[in-house]
């Protein structure tokens, strides 16, 4: 019984931040674009939840942690290909990458230079 609550919870929380998220899309839509763009017409609740769909499709947005699974795909495959580098390789291609617009903290030591 309780994991039926439990899901049942899961369930309302979802169909909530549903309604909550469509109709921000909505008013944000209808305020924004017609005022923007001519041509563009307001939109109702349904068009809003179709916007939200079609946004996740096509970006795989909403996903926990805001990554979404190429991200996590990408993150490892990038360290599978560091850890068969040698330490020579890895020191080479920090000092080219070093100025890279985007490139992160990279000041830590690998696990096994520590």
């Amino acid at each position: 019984m309780n994991r039926a609550l439990h899901i049942l919870k899961k369930i309302v929380l979802v169909l909530l931040a549903a309604v909550v998220f469509g109709w921000l899309v909505m008013s944000l839509w209808n305020w924004l674009m017609p005022a923007l763009f001519v041509g563009v017409h307001t939109i109702d609740f349904p068009h809003a939840i179709g916007l939200l769909i079609l946004s996740r499709i096509l970006f795989g947005g909403f996903r926990h942690g805001g990554h979404g699974h190429w991200h996590a795909h990408w993150h490892k495959r990038w360290h599978e290909r560091m850890e068969k580098m040698t330490p020579e390789e890895k020191e080479k291609f920090r000092k080219g990458m070093h100025g890279w617009h985007g490139w992160h903290d990279w000041h830590h030591k690998d696990k096994d230079e520590q």
